[in-house]
């Protein structure tokens, strides 16, 4: 009888298990698989990433499923077309020898027709995108009406994403009568919301902490200058010489850019965002499974849902806006009760996000110094020693051109054969580290405190209704001004509309470019802020403990030619 066998999975499931290597059940496997099993009750699950949550609740429905009906009575929700296409993937391989149960993804991206003509041949399982199930819906050609179980995995991420309003309607859509299961790596007040609004008295479990990092993965950062960045980037990837890792960006152009840098230099890389198409995302992703490339680079949105074992490393080339990026992005190593590590990259403006991260993972960074040329160059030549003595040697293949090979080398002793062996591979690391400098340190100030003199503070007609997010807006700014290292303070996004602080001297270059950009098929009006100086009317009703009707005092916005606009207190943002 096998572990899962034990958990009360039957014999078709575990079969499949013990097919695709699976030996033992993970803790949160543990926990949820008997508990959906003999019980209907809602579940708000909490496991990082990386710990086994899709067959934690797959292998359960997958069980209790009826296979002789053909409608839709499970759906399985997910942030991006990446994980809903594995989860599709695991629910087909957790059950292969049941060849009458049907699993349908449903995703942007791709041919919404054909998922019709899937949909309506009949399927149990419904794998989808917030957007894309949603669009079904109200095209008719997905009902919820008979659906038992509603999985919404990555909830956290879903929410981060913007998808809340999709996941409003969906859920409204799906029958009371139903068990909702909830599972998050983190657990933002967002999703605490989602669980108080959906789900009926659940049961709550957690295999870990809430909201800290994996166990088995360390956290270090390199601080050097901004213009060191990529050069450190090359110096970690060198003195790993096994290295296989993602590398995080932040934006899809620093994600095509560091990727270019990386082919160019001769290393096995790609990069993976959101301008590919699918099947070029498809593409790319098998390449890096097989391990024809040594590093992937991508955004955080492009690299949810990865599932890809051994990483050695998560590279973050800058740190996300929000914690709970870096908690996911650290997630995909460390897997599976392996080693992992996960490197930052920082200069002296950035230091202040460690602190803040330290706190939610519960786990200290280690300051690391980037190596030197002589380090990486003794690191690849005991790399290439151990290639060489461990190389298995095929007789059978090369004894036909052996006689040619002994006359060519003939006269060359041992310690020669050594050397110009050697010197193959290793000639070009000594060549370009050969006068190599310095990287670490970064001799700028640290960065600025949001709110003083050097920020600017911007109001924009984007806010929550328009699914406006810091981690968009952050985006959004990016794309605008393609200027790299723009200070950013404060951003505080409101119902109908926002505010950001931005280095004063990027001021210019947002009113001109961002006032030209649309968010959302939205066009986005970007317009400076100065608080005013009360009146002493206003002081006076203060003292009598009146308050403002909006927090902050009043505001008057300058536009491109400087010219004051003061705010009507009834005019809406």
């Amino acid at each position: 009888m096998t572990q899962f066998k034990a958990l009360g999975l039957s014999d078709p499931i575990t079969a499949s298990l013990i097919t695709m290597g699976y030996e033992k059940p993970t803790p949160i496997q543990e926990i949820t698989i008997p508990q959906i099993l003999g019980s209907n009750q809602d579940l708000k699950a909490f496991a990082q990433t990386g710990t086994g949550k899709t067959a934690a609740f797959s292998l359960p429905i997958i069980e209790k499923i009826d296979l002789s009906r053909k409608h839709a009575q499970a759906l399985i929700l997910s942030p991006t077309r990446e994980l809903a296409i594995q989860i599709a993937r695991n629910i087909e391989e957790f059950s292969q020898n049941m060849k009458e149960l049907k699993v349908t993804a449903v995703y942007g991206g791709a041919n919404i027709d054909e998922q019709i003509r899937s949909l309506r041949r009949g399927t149990q399982i419904v794998v989808g995108t917030p957007g894309r199930t949603l669009d079904l819906v109200k095209r008719k050609a997905l009902s919820l009406e008979k659906i038992q179980w509603l999985v919404l995995d990555e909830a956290d991420e879903m929410l981060n994403m913007g998808f809340k309003e999709e996941l409003d309607k969906i859920l409204r859509s799906t029958p009371k009568q139903k068990q909702t299961l909830l599972f998050s790596a983190t657990f933002p007040k967002e999703v605490e919301q989602i669980s108080r609004n959906y789900l009926q008295e659940p049961l709550e479990v957690s295999a870990g902490q809430k909201n800290t990092g994996a166990a088995n993965v360390e956290h270090e950062y390199y601080l050097v200058s901004d213009r060191n960045r990529y050069p450190a980037l090359k110096r970690i990837a060198d003195v790993n010489p096994s290295i296989y890792a993602i590398v995080f960006c932040r934006t899809r152009r620093e994600t095509k850019d560091v990727a270019d840098k990386l082919i160019a230099d001769g290393y096995n890389a790609d990069a993976l965002h959101g301008d590919l198409s699918q099947a070029q995302r498809d593409l790319v992703m098998n390449k890096f499974r097989k391990k024809h490339l040594q590093m992937l680079v991508a955004t955080d949105v492009a690299a949810r849902g990865l599932d890809v074992d051994d990483l050695s490393h998560v590279i973050h080339y800058k740190l996300p806006d929000q914690i709970e990026n870096y908690t996911h992005r650290s997630g995909r190593t460390g897997r599976a009760g392996k080693k992992g590590i996960s490197v930052a990259v920082i200069t002296n403006r950035e230091k202040n996000k460690i602190r803040p991260i330290e706190g939610k993972i519960k786990k200290k960074f280690v300051q690391k110094m980037v190596p030197t040329g002589q380090e990486i160059c003794e690191v690849q030549l005991f790399s290439l020693i151990d290639k060489i003595h461990d190389i298995e040697v095929n007789e059978k293949e090369i004894k036909d051109f052996l006689p040619d090979i002994y006359q060519k080398l003939d006269g060359l002793d041992r310690e020669e054969l050594i050397k110009r062996f050697v010197s193959i591979e290793f000639n070009q690391f000594l060549s370009y580290y050969e006068n190599s400098r310095d990287l670490n340190g970064d001799d700028r100030p640290e960065r600025k405190k949001p709110g003083d003199a050097s920020f600017v503070r911007f109001y924009i007609n984007q806010g929550k209704m328009d699914n406006l997010t810091p981690a968009r807006l952050m985006g959004l700014i990016n794309e605008c001004i393609r200027k790299r290292d723009v200070e950013i303070g404060r951003i505080e996004i409101l119902k109908s509309f926002s505010f950001f602080e931005i280095d004063k001297s990027f001021k210019e270059d947002i009113i001109d470019k961002m006032n030209d950009a649309t968010f959302n098929d939205r066009h986005v009006i970007v317009e400076v802020t100065s608080g005013q100086k009360k009146t002493r009317s206003q002081n006076k009703r203060n003292k009598w403990g009146r308050k403002n009707s909006k927090p902050g005092g009043d505001f008057s916005f300058h536009g491109k030619k400087g010219k004051k606009n003061k705010r009507s207190k009834k005019k809406k943002r």
